[in-house]
């Protein structure tokens, strides 16, 4: 009697399971899907039924689902192999190696020669490989070697989010922040609630810059996962290094420069990882290491942002007129070039033809160096300087020295008395300033500098003797 009260069941299971493979075979899964569950609800003992829903979900990408099928399967029937090789496919496609491996292993003793058995096992040893080489390079922070190998994994372990996730972390480390942020929202979109996506997205933004935002995503890891150790850490330093940023900040507008420079400094030390703030931060601590006449050590930082981030424009300017300020004309000229070709405004071609300018005028006598006064010097102070000067350098001062130092000293009394020709002339030196190279104007073409060593002492009681005995210079 029991037999027969189950004998109709039994038959309708398998009318739903033939239409299932009817659709199945015309590949609608999805309609497959719908009769295989008619048939295991008629029937829920049938191994097979289980088989064919999980084959049915493994099409249509619902790995665990089918998981749970074709365990369910073996759990019914332990020689069953088409369902042991299908909870071995859907462990692997997981990124359960080890699990997997166990699946193959099964089939492999229920038939030794299942040439599927074999090649999924070898795949399930190539997929260990890549996890091995992942942690490895990850550990040494190879993060392109991580993703090489996170690649190559997902070839095998296509559903797996612990791979994609890994992968996300490291195109993030590497500043692939876009990549990074779409591998991370194909998970949210399956997972919204997943905590290793939400920390992925947050990192990205953190990276970028966008601090704020990046604590908003760490927290709602945090919510989901409170023992998510990656977030907790990536939240506890975007906060401090936004506070720190911050103080810096502060200290810089109060005209504190030692202390912002510091803060800086601390802030720098939180997070090596953070390129685009890290970035930020070199450069705010060159402008306060420039207040401060720390010029080299500024050059220094401007080249660290730069390094980190080489579209940074900012730390290309600063780095420039540091080189201004310590005389460094060539580099100054180099860095404004690929700022203008950068942003071609007319404040940075300003910037640039100055910069040109003063690089040619360098290669000229430097005639306010020449008398040693600085480049405001007013007229007063040249005429001391070159009072001063003349007196050092007259060949009468040098009638006992070596030839070599005669000739030298003799060379710099004409140098001293060309540049106060100049810049004791305005309109000379107007157009000295101005970069104009005056031997080329025929300004020197008559220059004899004993004459104006005559005309300036002869306005001052007729002039000077040098007494050799003293050694000084007396008025005759």
């Amino acid at each position: 009697a029991k037999s027969v009260s189950f004998s109709p069941l039994s038959r309708q299971a398998e009318c739903f399971k033939e239409q299932g493979n009817a659709f199945y075979s015309n590949k609608d899964y999805s309609e497959a899907f719908n009769f295989y569950t008619k048939a295991i609800d008629a029937c829920p003992k049938n191994a097979s039924y289980y088989g064919n829903r999980a084959a049915t979900l493994m099409m249509l990408c619902r790995f665990r689902e089918a998981l749970e099928d074709s365990q369910q399967a073996v759990r019914l029937d332990d020689c069953f192999m088409k369902g042991h090789l299908r909870e071995g496919k859907c462990h692997l496609s997981l990124g359960n190696a080890m699990a997997a491996s166990r699946c193959f292993q099964k089939v492999l003793e229920l038939e030794p020669s299942n040439r599927e058995a074999q090649q999924e096992n070898k795949n399930a040893t190539t997929l260990l490989e890549f996890e091995r080489m992942a942690d490895f390079g990850f550990e040494k922070r190879d993060f392109r070697k991580v993703v090489y190998c996170m690649d190559r994994a997902l070839a095998l372990a296509t559903a797996c989010h612990r791979f994609k996730i890994l992968k996300a972390e490291c195109l993030a480390l590497l500043g692939r922040y876009p990549e990074a942020q779409s591998v991370a929202s194909d998970i949210l979109r399956m997972d919204s609630t997943n905590a290793d996506a939400l920390y992925v997205r947050g990192l990205c933004l953190y990276y970028e810059d966008c601090i704020d935002k990046a604590v908003q995503f760490f927290v709602q890891a945090l919510r989901m996962a409170p023992d998510h150790e990656k977030a907790r850490l990536a939240c506890r330093n975007a906060k401090a290094l936004k506070a720190k940023k911050e103080e810096g900040n502060q200290a810089f507008k109060i005209n504190n420069y030692e202390a912002a420079y510091q803060l800086y400094t601390e802030a720098l030390a939180i997070d090596p990882n953070n390129i685009k703030t890290n970035a930020k931060l070199y450069c705010n601590r060159a402008t306060a290491g420039a207040k401060l006449k720390k010029l080299n050590q500024a050059i220094e930082d401007c080249t660290s942002a730069i390094k980190l981030d080489d579209t940074y424009i900012k730390a290309y300017l600063r780095r420039a007129q540091c080189y201004m300020d310590t005389e460094q004309y060539e580099e100054a000229v180099r860095d404004y070039e690929k700022v203008y070709q950068t942003e071609k405004t007319s404040d940075h071609k300003h910037l640039l033809k100055n910069a040109q300018l003063e690089l040619k005028k360098s290669k000229r006598k430097d005639y306010y160096k020449v008398l040693g006064v600085g480049k405001n010097a007013t007229e007063d102070e040249i005429k001391k300087a070159y009072r001063k000067r003349a007196l050092m350098h007259h060949p009468d001062r040098h009638s006992a020295a070596t030839p070599e130092v005669q000739k030298e000293e003799e060379k710099k009394f004409k140098e001293v008395g060309e540049a106060f020709t100049v810049l004791s002339d305005p309109k000379k030196k107007i157009r000295y300033d101005s970069g104009h190279d005056l031997d080329n104007d025929g300004c020197f073409d008559d220059f004899d500098a004993n004459n104006i060593f005559r005309a300036f002492f002869g306005g001052h009681g007729g002039g000077f003797t040098f007494d050799s005995s003293s050694g000084m210079f007396s008025p005759f």
